[in-house]
């Protein structure tokens, strides 16, 4: 809501922009517990305190000062951006993994924290691209882009966080974004091409832990119903495997590996990785047999992967699958991509965890209020409800009167105090 200035330079606003203003938090407050989008990103974070000591978290919303840092360089949290750097040129980078706050350490020079002054020199296990820039895509583009009247939708890789413009992400067509009929993603997370080299042994997996025009789930068998994996193609060659169908031997093991019950969900996704999550717990000790055997039952270092990166959609629970074998494990350690199995680290479960400290907030604040309320005396609460009556009467007897378009200035709020003044007088 923009204010003006009037003839004496006090600020003031018309009444049709305040009533507007009205009605937006209304909305907010007449749908608990619903979050806005800054919610959800700064993952019940308050801006109390700097993260630093909480050393490299997991996931956590992170800021861009170009002011301090126009190499872009650094990243610093959403208490120092409020705090530090406010009045400074600042971008909104979401949320980055395995982030420290960079905040007055030498890469600010002679700017120091507020909030935590005694940090290290550097965060040696920051990463950093060009986001921190203010560029993103291929394309090497800002967002919002000034050239541009109407922005294009955005999506964000999983694995190096970037953020890709549709008609950018080496596809066809971008009809080839799995979606539903309404135009809603039908994926959990996309992995861009140059990433999707890294993470090649995926396409070993069956089919069904990619995301198509109809929503797969990765589901597994159960000991109840016996079902099995949908969407494995017979092989068409014994022990060949292609970036399309996995063998017998892959799937067998994977049927006999998995056996908790299958988990499905019919909540949308927003682009780049899910706004929901199914609340199931992790499969992961399920999935690794208990003799370390992979589930791959191939030496995957020596199948036949296709050469050419491709973009990945991944379908819902496609982590879950992963194998936890020895030598797997090994090989995302050596790959640096062990956050792949962790289900934590998904936006999903960061966004889950985010709702849930919000309602949690929210009822213990509700719960301070109506404690306060209830310890009051009779007397004192008819007091105060009436109060509000007459409050809300004089309002709108005052909105009632005057032109919509009329500004509101001090004058008029004092006014309006003067008159609740008056009539408790006569009272």
């Amino acid at each position: 809501m923009a204010a003006d200035l009037d003839d004496d330079g006090e600020q003031t606003v018309s009444i049709n922009e305040y009533l507007e203003s009205i009605e937006e938090e209304e909305l907010v407050k007449a749908c608990p517990p619903s979050l806005s989008e800054a919610d959800l990103v700064l993952g019940g974070d308050e801006g109390d305190e700097c993260t630093y000591s909480k050393g490299y978290m997991k996931r956590q919303a992170i800021f861009s000062c170009l002011t301090c840092t126009p190499e872009g360089n650094a990243g610093i949290c959403t208490a120092c951006c409020l705090s530090c750097h406010d009045g400074h040129e600042v971008l909104e980078l979401w949320t980055k993994r395995n982030f420290r706050c960079d905040c007055g350490n030498s890469k600010f020079r002679e700017f120091s924290c507020k909030l935590s002054p005694n940090k290290d020199v550097e965060n040696v296990e920051n990463s950093y691209n060009h986001n921190f820039k203010g560029l993103y895509c291929t394309c090497n583009r800002p967002y919002p882009d000034p050239d541009l009247q109407e922005q294009e939708e955005m999506i964000q890789c999983c694995m190096c966080e970037d953020w890709f413009h549709e008609e950018h992400i080496s596809l066809g067509s971008p009809n080839e974004i799995p979606r539903d009929e309404e135009g809603e993603p039908l994926y959990e997370d996309f992995i861009c091409k140059a990433c999707s080299a890294v993470c090649s042994f995926l396409t070993l997996y069956p089919k069904t832990i990619r995301a198509t025009g109809k929503q797969p789930v990765a589901s597994v068998a159960t000991g109840k119903d016996k079902s099995v994996l949908e969407d494995i193609p017979p092989k068409d060659e014994p022990g060949k495997l292609d970036n399309d169908v996995c063998s017998d031997t892959v799937q067998n093991n994977l049927v006999a590996d998995m056996n908790h019950d299958s988990v499905s969900d019919d909540k949308k996704f927003v682009v780049g990785e899910s706004s929901q999550s199914n609340d199931s717990s992790s499969l992961s000790q399920s999935i690794a047999n208990s003799n370390g055997t992979c589930i791959l039952g191939v030496d995957w270092m020596a199948a036949s992967i296709d050469s050419e990166s491709r973009p990945l959609f991944l379908s819902k629970n496609w982590r879950d699958v992963l194998c936890r074998c020895d030598k797997c494990l090994d090989m995302y350690k050596q790959k640096h991509i062990s956050y792949l199995l962790d289900k934590e680290d998904s936006i999903a479960e960061y966004e889950k965890n985010a709702k849930q400290k919000r309602e949690e907030k929210l009822q213990k604040r509700e719960g301070a209020e109506l404690n306060f309320f209830n310890n009051l005396g009779h007397i004192e609460k008819m007091e105060i409800l009436n109060g509000i009556a007459d409050f809300k009467d004089e309002f709108r007897s005052f909105l009632g009167s005057v032109d919509p378009s009329k500004a509101i200035t001090a004058a008029d709020v004092n006014q309006i105090f003067e008159n609740l003044k008056n009539k408790r007088r006569r009272v």
